[in-house]
């Protein structure tokens, strides 16, 4: 038997200043080489195949009978960490209905996973089916023959095989699989952690990436309880709704590609704020969400959760893609995937431009990714990652609803261009992203070894006004001005540069696999972050609310055990220790003074040189401190029994707070979060189909949760909370098709009041539906192939401040698509029935109003911003030399 490994990689990101790069290249060239001096000595890893557990003959098709057709299928089945089938792919072709067949019987077998040393994996193998048609009854005999169905000796030894009764036609066709020494077993990937319990989504993208995707984000809906919302542009993070949280654009979920960061640390927008659109959608081959900081892996940030994305393309060659539509919209993507190497080696391009929905929602960007995955020797392989994104965009921002409904604003515009405004600056932004990483993975005798670095360079600008014209009061030693509005404009630079690697031991203890894993984090950030007030009639900046220089530094360690004791109790968990540093300089300290100098008052500006009675001072103030934080976390699973497994988990979770709240040597850089669940998940099958069913409780308490700040422009600190739910998802797939349903219902409530957490959803209800299947027609001579995919959302509505609550949102979104050879031509329409629904709503004072027409109130008002109406869009695809 030939077992071949692909690559086992993490991708990362980087940037490309000369010093930073240098250190980085060095620092990977000399874990290259190290590796490739233990390759030379240490033994090739322990690659166990998978093993059929259950395995289904496939049928004889009735069609092919009149034409007494023989013929050769072969598959290769993806085999999951789990033992079963996640993809088929059709190697070597028999015709439509001898492949469909072969489809049907394999899509039901089952498998014990593939092992490397000892820890279940993800593979591929190859299995040829070999279909003949059942012999004719003799003509003299008047009952018809019954045969036995042909079995080779390497079918009839497969492990778990269902005894199959003598059949009459049509005939059994069943599995000739190659002889041992020509099978090839690839384990893909690189090792997957442990699950957590129910809450441990490991997510295929598969046919579901038909469904209409605007971004990689969105692929979050695939996991319960997930609901985005955007009010700053097309180049915004996402807001992310989790479980009753407000995570805002990623403050708290942690988000990674590959294992490599996106969240931001020390963004002035958001700590923790995670921008993902510099993913490229049709990349994104899986990703894994924990709901709830279960995994002693998880570190900053993951207090609702984490999400990591995997990257590959599984069509190979090159494919051109062009996309236009609605709204003036305009995609140019480029992929090149060597047939040679594995799904994990690529190369895509794009470049996307679109005018928007209504007013002021324009948006360019472009974005190139690139990656490579090979082998060191026998035992290690490695993986390298580049990535460039860059994006200007405007922003419609809010609208009152008193607007609205009065007429003097339509729901799709924007006050940036309204008769209110006078502003020659309108909201929007601009973002880029650069980005380089690489990592190994190896084995020495029975620990395997991983390691990665990466660095990320990144500048974000952004543009917003939420209140209009509310809060520019004149101040006392402030010279004679008029309101001079309430535009924010933030701009922030953040270099990052870390490490992540871990060494794991498995064996056999007690007659059961049991494995213990120990690894580190470690990550620096250089940040500066300036915002300021932009003056309406000029635009210049008129004030300074904040400037800060800081350096931040995230280290830490964790061990892992999973410990069986008996075969259907599985005990796995550990500890994490992290410690947080800060070291902030404010240079814009002081912006009042409570006793002035009658001789010498200060000046008109923000950043004051003073402090009480006029004595000197610089307008600066260094502050730094550092805490430490201990973090268990432990999941106990029972089963499976009859396809069901229990499972109860406890975790402890941190978010670190943003530097403007740093004071000298007071510990308090974090927040803390405690979360319990419990759950039962059923894998099996339903008929030809394969099904996934899991139904979860759970409870989050955050001692310093996140509450929207409209005068900030972002989330401020605020009370503690906690989150009582419930959540169900199922996933179907079958032959033809693949349905993703999953639903969650829960209750956020501050600690002190009792009141419910405002803008949290406590409904939320997602549907991702696909439908592929060969067409009764031919064209040039080739098989056409048809498909649907369907995705349906429903957000209950959402509690506002003040006692309000938000209307609900449902929409529909819709593509098809027919594919001949190597040309594909898809449709989608977003928003397909058409419905002006308020994507985020809000509820406070502002004033919109024409200025010095209207008097400033206090009083609250619905704000709202608007959701995209019906778009249609169409796509054409061709490849040239894949398959």
């Amino acid at each position: 038997m030939r077992i071949e490994r692909q690559s086992s990689i993490i991708s990362c990101r980087g940037h490309d200043r000369a010093g930073r790069r240098a250190s980085v290249a060095l620092l990977f060239a000399l874990t290259l080489a190290a590796e490739r001096a233990h390759a030379q000595d240490a033994p090739p890893p322990t690659v166990t195949p998978p093993a059929v557990l259950t395995h289904v003959d496939a049928v004889y098709p009735e069609s092919a009978l009149s034409a007494r057709e023989h013929g050769d299928v072969v598959l290769a089945l993806t085999v999951d960490v789990d033992g079963h089938v996640s993809k088929v792919d059709v190697m070597q072709s028999g015709g439509a209905a001898l492949d469909e067949a072969a489809i049907v019987a394999a899509r039901q077998w089952t498998f014990t996973p593939a092992e490397r040393d000892a820890r279940p994996v993800a593979s591929r193998i190859r299995v040829p089916f070999h279909f003949a048609p059942p012999a004719p009854p003799p003509e003299l005999v008047p009952e018809p023959v019954k045969a036995e169905p042909e079995v080779s000796p390497q079918t009839a030894a497969l492990p778990g095989r269902r005894a199959k009764p003598p059949a009459t036609a049509p005939a059994v066709a069943t599995p000739a699989p190659a002889a041992p020494d020509e099978e090839e077993v690839f384990v893909t990937g690189r090792q997957t952690p442990p699950s957590r319990g129910a809450s441990d989504f490991n997510l295929r993208t598969g046919e579901l990436a038909r469904v209409p995707h605007a971004n990689a984000t969105e692929f979050l809906k695939l996991a319960p309880g997930i609901m985005l919302t955007n009010e700053g542009g097309e180049g915004h993070a996402e807001q992310v709704f989790l479980r009753g949280f407000d995570a805002r654009e990623g403050q708290d979920i942690e988000l990674s590609v590959g294992g490599v960061p996106i969240n931001e640390s020390g963004n002035l927008h958001g700590n923790g704020y995670a921008d993902t659109h510099f993913i490229i959608p049709e990349l994104v081959e899986s990703l894994r969400v924990v709901e709830g900081p279960f995994d002693p892996r998880q570190g900053n940030y993951a207090v609702a959760g984490s999400a990591n994305y995997e990257l590959g393309l599984d069509k190979r060659g090159l494919t051109a893609k062009y996309t236009g539509g609605s709204f003036g919209t305009q995609r140019l993507l480029l992929m090149f995937a060597p047939k040679e190497e594995s799904t994990g080696t690529f190369a895509a391009a794009e470049v996307y431009s679109t005018d928007g929905y209504g007013q002021n929602r324009d948006a360019r960007r472009g974005t190139a990714m690139a990656q490579y995955e090979g082998r060191l020797g026998k035992n290690a392989s490695y993986r390298v990652n580049a990535a460039a994104y860059s994006t200007h965009y405007h922003s419609a921002g809010v609208i009152r609803d008193d607007d609205y409904r009065a007429g003097r604003i339509g729901f799709y515009d924007s006050y940036a261009l309204s008769s209110f405004a006078s502003d020659v600056t309108k909201p929007g932004g601009d973002a880029s992203r650069y980005a380089v990483s690489g990592d190994i993975e190896s084995r020495h005798g029975d620990t395997t070894f991983t390691q990665q670095v990466f660095v990320i360079d990144r500048d974000m600008r952004l543009i917003e006004n939420f209140t209009g014209s509310l809060l520019d009061v004149q101040e006392p030693l402030q010279s004679l001005h008029l309101q001079r509005g309430d535009t924010i404009d933030l701009a922030v630079h953040e270099t990052t540069y870390g490490a992540r690697g871990s060494s794991s031991f498995a064996a056999k203890v007690l007659g059961q696999k049991q494995s213990i894993e120990f690894g580190y984090f470690a990550r620096g950030d250089r940040v500066t972050g300036e915002q300021q007030r932009l003056e309406a009639a000029t635009g210049h900046p008129y004030a300074t609310d904040t400037d800060l220089a800081s350096q931040l530094g995230d280290i830490g360690l964790y061990a892992d055990a999973s410990v069986k004791p008996l075969s259907w109790i599985t005990l796995r968990g550990g500890l994490r220790a992290d410690i947080l540093t800060f070291n902030v300089n404010d240079l814009c300290a002081v912006h009042d003074v409570a006793h002035p100098s009658t001789t010498n008052p200060p000046v008109d500006q923000s950043c004051l040189s003073q402090q009480d009675f006029g004595r000197p001072r610089e307008p600066n103030q260094p502050a730094s401190t550092a805490s430490t934080a201990l973090l268990p976390r432990a999941s106990l699973i029972l089963g499976p029994y009859r396809h069901f497994s229990f499972s109860a988990s406890y975790g402890k979770g941190i978010r670190s707070v943003d530097p403007s709240y740093i004071t000298q040597d007071v510990r308090t850089p974090f927040a803390s979060v405690v979360a319990y669940e419990g759950g039962v998940t059923y894998a099996g099958g339903i008929g030809n189909s394969q099904l996934t069913a899991r139904s979860i409780l759970f409870q989050t308490h955050v001692d310093k949760d996140l509450i929207f700040s409209e005068t900030a422009g972002r989330n401020v600190l605020g009370a503690g909370t906690t989150r009582t739910g419930w959540s169900g998802a199922v996933r179907l797939t079958g032959v033809h098709f693949d349905e993703s349903f999953n639903l969650t219902l829960v209750k956020s409530l501050y600690d002190d009041t009792h009141l419910l957490v405002a803008y949290a959803p406590d409904v939320v209800l997602r549907s991702d539906s696909a439908y592929v299947t060969d067409l009764p027609f031919r064209l040039f001579q080739s098989r056409a192939q048809g498909s649907i995919g369907l995705g349906l959302s429903y957000v209950g509505p959402r509690p506002l401040p003040y006692g309000e609550r938000s209307d609900s949102i449902f929409t529909a979104d819709l593509s098809a698509s027919v594919s001949v050879s190597h040309v594909e031509l898809s449709i989608a329409s977003t928003n397909l029935l058409g419905t002006q629904y308020r994507l985020g709503e809000y509820n406070y004072a502002s004033n919109f109003g024409a200025r010095g027409a209207q008097q400033p109130t206090l009083v609250p008002e619905r704000h709202f911003t608007a959701g995209a109406p019906r778009g249609v869009f169409a796509t054409l695809a061709v490849n040239f030399g894949g398959v």
